[in-house]
């Protein structure tokens, strides 16, 4: 590691520097000044690496699981195995990111983390087909991701000023995007060829370059005036209190759980394929619906320096989440597939901005000794709310149909997240 970035002093920020505004096309482009800092250029570029490589394992572990049981169900069965552990962990690694060097956890579970996927390899290559033991890694490799992802997010803060860190968060918004994109078209194109098992060394080699940029990091200990503390269930709890005293953190978190939970019709995609889109082929279909809301939040993210200066985020999220509940709507009353990809992008526009100014008001409202508690709970919301929301749609779908099931959803969302603003005026007036 570098001498001069391995002080532990707490002044990790650089100040940021006055530059003229962008003119022409880079008004529009993205906004790539936090990549001018080294540290955050290695965080960033660590998140490349995993962004595509977790997709890998992503791909590899249902497709496993089918071909051993042929059976849908032990692949959602594994999926839920994963879930339990990374809430669990994610919760428990907020707190931990708050009382040690973030750097320091960061390294240990991306070590973790790339140990898991060449066991992952071992057992694809010497054939164990064992679907237990396909479900205890996949929960060892998620406990593991509980534990870094409110570190990597919460250093953010630290490597960044706060007039950047909306463009830092588009910066990996985007990149995270791109990986759900690419990571799944590229293992589909590299299982026929090199097989399942090297699928996942592949993913742990990757690895190696995000342990090597981590390790380059500055230390990320905490801050001179937090008080040293142990990583228990009093200091999670604390962490809820934190967010129930503090309305602004409380209402993004509430925006989120609004646009998933009514607004993501996911699950209902394989039905809408078949039935109203199937004249199209209902493989194209299918894979079209899934593909057009990360294809629309990386276009979001590329032309991300339309927004990423905004200053008042309160509204940013309410706007984005309102534009969300628009579009699902649009995509339910869609008759023709290709109206309805076009609304599919433009509500993964809408998530882009929501994301990005939803992860900068977590980072900058809440102090250093609570941001991996904040981004602990974070990630438990992002990866909750889209699963409760597969039962919500599942069932309403069911009873009233797709198309109506979307389009409700949608209206709901816009109601619901209307009525929040106007009944709580924090988030309304919420600006850095």
């Amino acid at each position: 590691m570098d001498t001069s970035e391995s002080s532990t002093a707490p002044q990790e920020k650089e100040p940021s520097e006055v530059t003229a505004a962008p003119r022409g096309w880079r008004r529009w482009a993205m906004d790539t000044r936090p990549l001018r800092r080294p540290a955050y250029r290695r965080l960033w570029t660590s998140t490349i690496v995993t962004a595509v490589g977790s997709q890998l394992t992503a791909v590899a572990v249902p497709k496993q699981v089918y071909d051993i049981t042929g059976s849908s169900a032990w692949v959602g069965a594994a999926s839920l195995a994963g879930l339990v552990p990374l809430t669990v962990f994610a919760l428990w690694g907020g707190a931990i990111a708050d009382s040690m060097d973030r750097r320091r956890l960061l390294l240990i579970t991306n070590i973790g983390i790339a140990v898991t996927s060449v066991l992952f390899w071992l057992q694809a290559a010497a054939g164990l087909e064992s679907v237990a033991v396909l479900m205890v890694l996949l929960a060892l490799q998620q406990a593991f991701w509980g534990l870094n992802s409110p570190a990597r997010n919460a250093s953010i803060a630290r490597l960044v000023p706060e007039d950047e860190l909306a463009a830092a968060n588009a910066l990996g918004s985007t990149v995270m995007q791109t990986g759900q994109v690419v990571g799944p078209l590229l293992a589909g194109v590299l299982i026929p060829v090199v097989g399942l098992p090297e699928l996942y060394l592949l993913d742990a080699l990757a690895l190696c370059v995000t342990v090597w940029a981590v390790y380059r990091l500055p230390a990320l200990p905490p801050l001179a005036a937090a008080v040293r503390r142990r990583a228990g269930v009093r200091e999670i709890a604390e962490g809820f209190r934190y967010i129930s005293l503090h309305k602004v953190l409380l209402l993004s978190f509430l925006a989120d759980t609004i646009a998933m939970v009514f607004g993501m019709p996911r699950a209902l995609f394989p039905q809408l394929a078949s039935e109203t889109y199937g004249s199209y082929g209902e493989g194209l279909a299918l894979g079209l619906l899934f593909a057009a809301i990360p294809i629309g939040a990386v276009a979001g993210g590329l032309f991300s320096g339309t927004f990423s200066r905004a200053r008042r985020h309160g509204w940013m999220v309410i706007g984005s989440v309102v534009a969300w509940g628009v579009a699902v709507t649009g995509f339910g009353l869609s008759g023709s597939l290709w109206l309805a990809v076009v609304f599919l992008a433009l509500a993964g526009v809408a998530d882009m901005v929501s994301m990005v100014f939803r992860g900068a008001i977590l980072l900058s409202a809440a102090s250093d000794e609570m941001r991996g508690r904040m981004q602990g709970v974070f990630t438990v919301v992002v990866a909750g709310g889209p699963r409760l929301a597969d039962v919500l749609h599942g069932t309403a779908g069911s009873a009233f149909g797709p198309r109506a099931a979307t389009a409700g959803g949608g209206l709901l969302v816009v109601v619901l997240m209307l009525g929040l603003a106007a009944a709580v005026p924090a988030l309304r007036r919420y600006r850095v």
